[in-house]
Parts: structure tokens; sequence; C-alpha cells
């Protein structure tokens, strides 16, 4: 079935884009807002309000396919593209994408991902957040022609089979880690809560000791509020580096030491670090020291895993991670890696290396995005994939929630069950 026209309209996400280098300069909270001049090219303010594409596809038998394209918070920082304003990358996709891709059969997912990826303007590949919502909006117009579903389409593509269960919803609660964790207990998260533990003197201690009593009073929480005796959900916590500030990059010992400490306080739970280092310097600096404290909770037979975060943002980025055994698990950042094809690549690469795939993504995607990638989470089968977008807990997790459960629900019905 051929594509007929490509048309595109603009839209909002479900959270903001933030100026990294602003925030860390010394910009303020006053309530939502930041107060202090923007520093990265094209914010108007330090915080603004986050923007997405909608691209829909439309097929020869009147079927409207679609995607939405959106960035992750902190555009524009750390290598990544640069701010992405639906004003200025809209005629980018009338002008490039539309003309390649009308008339063409809507029946090979990864070919026409493969096409659309390798299209270049002025010398320079793409935006990440244009191939990001246009292959989830070619996977949708495959699934339309064909008859199929999205997760369907992915599994006969990639040799893969449809999970059967679900795949563990991991939240996060941004700032307000109290309120909202009540809120994932209360929902059955089988992952949180993330807790946004970015800041020494605040979040985690000079010593850490805010982050351990904020672990032993989410574990009693759990424990004193939970619907049934089996709820056990793991403990995942983003530390963005400030272990590594307070112990040392590199100092493995002192770090192994508190983890495992974190580790005690999280029983009868299981705890996961996020980005326990950030070593500003170079990606392999990061490996290294990522894979040194990894080697060391190993060798102690500590259970408390870490997961890969920082530096780690491309396919080509996650399996050198993956190769080098740096982390226990990898979080895959869905929009920062382009084509949803190569979110499906790191995840299958993380399974067949051993380590654990996180289907991460970003707060400031929207509903569609989040639908697209669960049908490649059911498909692929990662360890835990992120309620999004926003940070209100109920919204995210609901959509993934009930995305997931509709497939279960029509694949079963297909199969008369």
């Amino acid at each position: 079935m051929k594509i007929v026209n490509v048309v595109c309209s603009a839209g909002r996400t479900g959270f903001y884009f933030d100026d990294q280098r602003a925030i860390k300069a010394g910009a303020r909270h006053d309530g939502m807002f930041y107060i202090g001049e923007p520093i990265t090219e094209k914010f108007r303010a330090v915080r603004q309000a986050g923007e997405s594409i909608s691209v829909m596809i439309v097929l020869e038998d009147g079927q409207v396919a679609y995607g939405d394209c959106a960035a992750v918070q902190y555009s524009g920082a750390g290598g990544r593209d640069p701010l992405f304003l639906a004003e200025e990358f809209i005629p980018v996709i009338e002008q490039y994408i539309k003309p390649t891709l009308v008339g063409r059969e809507a029946d090979d997912f990864r070919g026409l991902c493969k096409m659309m990826e390798a299209i270049q303007v002025e010398g320079k590949r793409l935006h990440t957040a244009i191939r990001y919502g246009v292959s989830q909006a070619i996977l949708d117009a495959v699934a339309r022609a064909t008859g199929r579903m999205m997760c369907e389409v992915v599994a006969d593509e990639y040799g893969c089979s449809v999970s059967e269960s679900p795949i563990p919803i991991f939240t996060q609660s941004g700032d307000d880690r109290y309120t909202n964790s009540d809120k994932m207990i209360i929902k059955g998260a089988q992952v949180l809560p993330h807790a946004l533990i970015n800041h020494v003197d605040t979040k985690l201690g000079r010593n850490g000791e805010l982050l351990a009593d904020y672990v032993a009073w989410l574990r009693d929480r759990i424990l004193e509020n939970r619907a049934y005796a089996e709820y056990t959900p793991v403990m995942h916590m983003d530390v963005y580096g400030t272990i590594g500030v307070i112990f040392g990059n590199k100092n493995y010992t002192a770090m192994a030491d508190y983890i495992e400490k974190l580790g005690e306080l999280a029983k009868p739970f299981k705890i996961r670090i996020e980005g326990p280092m950030d070593c500003d310097s170079t990606r392999e600096e990061q490996i290294e020291a990522l894979a040194g404290l990894t080697a060391e909770l190993d060798r102690r037979g500590c259970d408390v895993e870490l997961v890969a975060d920082e530096w780690c943002n491309t396919l080509e980025d996650i399996k050198l991670f993956a190769d080098n055994k740096a982390g226990h698990m990898i979080q895959i950042k869905t929009p920062d890696l382009g084509g949803i094809n190569n979110t499906i690549e790191a995840v299958l690469y993380c399974k067949e290396k051993g380590i654990g795939a996180y289907q991460g993504g970003t707060c400031n995607e929207t509903d569609r995005s989040a639908q697209v990638c669960v049908h490649c989470a059911m498909a692929t089968k990662p360890d835990q994939i992120l309620a999004k977008p926003g940070m209100g807990v109920d919204e995210g997790y609901m959509i993934v929630y009930n995305e997931m459960n509709r497939i279960m629900a029509m694949r079963a019905a297909k199969k008369g069950v």
C-alpha cells in the first residue's frame, strides 16, 4: 500500500525544555520558572514549553499513521542536537522527508527507516527528534498497511516474539520524591522512584546520609502501604554522578562501601543506582570508571545494580558500554538515538551481551511517542520501560500501562483466548 501524503502539525510535549548550562551556572527556581538568562543557543528562557511535531503519513486507502518528533528535556546540552522548535523543523520535514516517502510502498519498516536516516541536510544528518518521530510514523504506516500491530511488525522484522506478559514500568518522581512515591505505591509501579538526586548538599548529603535516609523511608513506606505482600518493587535511584562527587569518581572502594550500605537499607527490596559518577572529560573515562565500580561490586557479591546513563546516548555508545560491562544495566534514551529502529537494535544488543536493558526516554515526550515505544518494548522485551511523558506519575504510567494491556488483550483476542 502506497504512501500518498505526509502532513505535519506542531504540538506540545509532556514537560519542558530546560537550559542545562544556565542551570549549572546558577539559575534558580521560582515556582515552575527558572530565574536567570538562558545560555544555550536558541533558548528564549531557562525553562520554556516543550515542543513536538506530529508527523502523519496518509496511505492510499485513507488510513493515517502518525508519530511524534520530540527531544529530551536538556536539549542542546552534552553534545546533543540543538533545541527542537516546531516552527524551524516542520519545513525540513516537508522539504526533505515528504518527497522521499510519498509514492513508496509502506511494507518495509527497516528499509524505510534506513532510507530516512540516510538523508542529510547541508552535510548533516537530520535532527534526532525528526528521525525519532518519522520512524514512529513509518512503523505505524507499515502496521496499518499490512494489517498488523506495530509490535508484530517489529517482531517479524527483527526475528523476536511479542511478549505475553507486561514489561515492568519504571516511574520517575522529579523533585516531589515523597508524594509521588506514594502515587507509585498506590498504582503498583514495578520500578520506582528515580528520585532526582542531583545535588550533594540538599539531596545526597556530604556523607550520603540524605539519600540513605530517603531509601530507608521509601522501604518503610512500601512495607506499610502496599496492597499485597507480593508487591516487591525495585528501587531505582538516579544520583546524577553525586556519589562520585563526594567519594571520587575512581575511588571504587569508598563508593562500593556506600552503595552496599544502600543495598542493605533497601532490603527486602532490590535497588539500582543510576549514574553513580559523571566523568566530565570523555566517554572512555566514563566507561572505565563505571566498569571499575561494576567489577568491584561484583567481586563483593553485592546485589545492587548500576545503571549507565551519562555519555551513553547513541547506539554506538550503548554498544561500547555493553561490551565493556560498564554497568549492570544501560538506559536507552529513546529520543537521543534518533530512529526507533536504533532503540530496537540497542535493546536486542544489550540482551545479547547479557546486560540489562532499560528502555527509557524523557519526561519531555508525548503520549504518542510513549505508545509507540511500548510496542517496541513488547517486541524486544527490555528489563524495564519508562513511564512517560511528564513528571506527574499518574499520566505517564497510565499511558504506558494501558497501551501495554491493549496489546496483550488484542493479541489474546486474535488467538481466541
